[in-house]
């Protein structure tokens, strides 16, 4: 493929050589930060929709010498009161060998607590379109039933999904402020690039040259530079990401719903080096038009 004709011998410039690596690390941090941002929203999103339309229901071991079976009739009791609340579309009492299962990833083992007394565990699912009121079902069902009492998941999964939000926003702050960076280095360049070339210029202009043309010449040499250091930047950066998914994997024991990736930030990451090309074109062009305004 023919080059494109330049009158600016803007290769041998010294930006051509810090440019690219500027603009790399630029696009690796917001690569690192736009995963962040995206895998915490789809973890979020998954959670809530498997926490959300759930309850679980505490029923604390009876004492005495029929503590297994007062427990016993005291889930039989919970379940009963909880199959007759509308809204509520199934009651599930889990034994002591699925609590202690829950209990092992939190504990790497269950040999300590196998013979204590444990609280026996009842899950309710319950129909979102149905607005249940859960502070008066708990004081119905601890009157009735000794020892029992709610743990409702969206009082602390609210807080817990505001925090994301809240680290998603600065996520995405990071990669506005990394743009912010990437535009003032590349002003930078090019008005040192100008700097360099001002006789070329001048007389450029003198034999009729538009100042569109001397701006599209700087504006396709900052693609050219932020094309090459946006794919070293996403190259550094599919490794990193590959470690750290391989890390919250190994987190992935029970109590974390699966960490990855959606499409769309892979989609958005692999925009990245051409978004920050086109930034840096942008940049130049309205850099070059600005400064030779002023100077012709």
């Amino acid at each position: 493929m023919a080059r494109r004709h330049t009158d600016l011998p803007l290769s041998g410039d010294a930006t051509s050589r810090f440019l690219p690596w500027l603009v790399a690390l630029m696009v690796f941090l917001a690569a690192m930060a736009l995963a962040g941002a995206f895998t915490i929203g789809g973890l979020m999103g998954r959670w809530d929709h498997d926490v959300s339309g759930t309850l679980t229901v505490q029923v604390l071991p009876a004492g005495g010498e029929r503590a297994e079976a007062a427990t016993d009739e005291r889930v039989a009791q919970a379940v009963a009161l909880l199959r007759a609340v509308p809204g509520i579309e199934a009651v599930t009492a889990l034994d002591k060998a699925r609590t202690l299962a829950l209990l092992e990833p939190w504990l790497g083992g269950t040999e300590v607590v196998r013979d204590m007394p444990l609280p026996r565990l009842i899950d309710v699912s319950i129909d979102p379109d149905v607005r249940i009121d859960l502070a008066r079902l708990g004081e119905r069902l601890s009157r009735e039933v000794p020892g029992t009492s709610i743990d409702d998941h969206r009082a602390w999964l609210s807080r817990l999904i505001a925090l994301s939000r809240t680290i998603q926003a600065l996520a995405f702050t990071v990669v506005g402020l990394i743009g912010v960076v990437t535009a003032a280095t590349v002003v930078y360049a090019t008005r040192t690039g100008m700097a360099v070339h001002h006789e070329i210029i001048e007389v450029l202009h003198l034999i009729g040259a538009q100042d569109e043309y001397i701006a599209g010449q700087f504006a396709r040499r900052a693609f050219s530079l932020g094309v090459g250091g946006g794919v070293i930047g996403l190259a550094l950066a599919l490794p990193a990401l590959s470690v750290l998914g391989w890390a919250a994997r190994r987190l992935e024991g029970g109590f974390l719903p699966t960490v990855s990736l959606p499409l769309v930030g892979y989609i958005a990451i692999g925009l990245l080096p051409l978004l920050a090309a086109a930034l840096a074109m942008l940049t130049a062009r309205l850099t070059v038009r600005g400064v030779l305004a002023r100077m012709l």
